[in-house]
């Protein structure tokens, strides 16, 4: 990952994490933390299929 994609990370990061404290109801806080869940699960995915060659092994 470039330095570039770290550092806007970061910032996503800590901004989530302001949001999250700012909300007071369990709920909402639940539908952060789910949401987060499904971004990270599909950065994951992402970055997986990037690394693994396309095609049969051989």
């Amino acid at each position: 990952m470039d330095d570039e994609n770290i550092a806007l990370n970061s910032v996503l990061g800590l901004e989530l994490n302001r949001v999250f404290f700012a909300v007071r109801e369990t709920a909402n806080k639940q539908k952060i933390i789910e949401f987060a869940r499904e971004v990270l699960q599909s950065e994951r995915a992402e970055l997986a299929d990037s690394i693994l060659p396309e095609g049969p092994a051989s």
